[in-house]
């Protein structure tokens, strides 16, 4: 199953979660959305990274300004809970499966990687 996150799984534009970790940033009023959902849910699934959706169905979410979100559906990867990969939906098309390959490519790579000195103290340029 899917995990679903809102304003509280992040600290400014870090996520509060350990690992590798897809978001899609995702409004139920969106159609673009709602078709990219179950592929995205899909994504991840025994493979040592996770999905998480942040529901920005609000446009009063604090997240819309945090990560400059434009247009729907919007995903962010995430190493270690710093942005390694984003991909912003086209306006009037969304996201396709060219989008969804680069995802999980980037997912997987971040995987193969030894964790750094900074991801093991929790220091960094963005903190």
């Amino acid at each position: 199953m899917m995990k679903e996150g809102g304003t509280a799984a992040f600290e400014g534009r870090r996520l509060r979660r350990p690992g590798v970790v897809a978001v899609a940033f995702l409004a139920d009023w969106c159609p673009f959305c709602r078709a990219f959902r179950p592929h995205f849910s899909r994504l991840g699934r025994n493979e040592g990274w996770s999905a998480l959706v942040a529901d920005v169905s609000s446009e009063e979410n604090p997240l819309w300004d945090e990560f400059h979100l434009e247009v729907l559906p919007t995903v962010v990867v995430f190493r270690e809970g710093r942005a390694i990969l984003r991909v912003d939906g086209v306006p009037g098309v969304g996201l396709g499966r060219s989008d969804l390959r680069a995802i999980e490519v980037t997912a997987r790579a971040a995987l193969a990687q030894p964790p750094t000195r900074e991801a093991e103290t929790g220091r960094g340029q963005n903190r």
